[in-house]
């Protein structure tokens, strides 16, 4: 069985959410809070996955937004919230990216982007970030009417790749994602980009590391 078909996550994976903190700051006086109305999305977007709520990442993020917004005092004006969200289409590529996707590639794998944001929300990502030309499919999870880690849109990607699960390989900064692959029959591999440990409890992925080339090099040694 051919193992040469790599997923990655993009937010955080492979774009660079900390060009975020400066607007962050202005609106709510602290960068940091970031990382609290991320880990809200993220938790606003579990409980939809699991009580069948229909909807889409970028009205989960505006309602977290408002909802952190609120919580502090803040009052968050359409201006203020559009801003931050316009952000989100141009996030630069981490450093370790280009060189990192170029040596896989090089090496024969064909990489597939896979998130959880809109089609046309990753497609701009990745064209303003210059990384259209690395890529060789886009997959959102906007057609499954859920999100990451619902079993069913990992199997909706190898069904769009044609390719059975257990040939696929998802890389990921988060470890409820790569724990969600896993899961499924998935192999992955876990970029700590934060310096958080990874979870426990989750399954645990075959190749670890803090950077792209080093997870890229596992994983051509491993031959996917």
């Amino acid at each position: 069985m051919k193992r040469n078909i790599i997923l990655f996550d993009i937010n955080e994976t492979v774009l660079n959410l900390s060009t975020l903190k400066p607007k962050f700051k202005e609106v709510f006086g602290d960068e940091s809070v970031i990382a609290i109305w991320f880990s809200m999305l993220l938790h606003s977007s579990t409980v939809c996955i699991m009580t069948c709520v229909q909807t889409d990442f970028v009205t989960l993020a505006a309602t977290m937004l408002e909802s952190l917004a609120a919580r502090r005092g803040i009052k968050l004006s359409p201006t203020m919230r559009d801003d931050i969200l316009s952000g989100f289409a141009n996030l630069p590529a981490h450093t370790d990216i280009k060189p990192a996707l170029t040596q896989l590639k090089s090496a024969g794998f064909r990489t597939v982007a896979f998130s959880n944001s809109s089609l046309n929300l990753i497609s701009t990502q990745m064209a303003n970030s210059g990384l259209m030309e690395y890529f060789d499919d886009i997959i959102s999870v906007e057609k499954t009417g859920s999100f990451k880690p619902d079993p069913t849109v990992y199997k909706f990607a190898a069904k769009q790749l044609d390719q059975p699960l257990e040939s696929l390989r998802l890389v990921a900064a988060h470890d409820w994602d790569t724990h969600g692959a896993l899961s499924v029959g998935m192999r992955a591999a876990y970029i700590n980009r934060s310096g958080a440990i990874y979870h426990p409890l989750y399954r645990q992925p075959d190749i670890y590391a803090t950077t792209m080339v080093d997870i890229v090099n596992q994983i051509i040694e491993k031959n996917g």
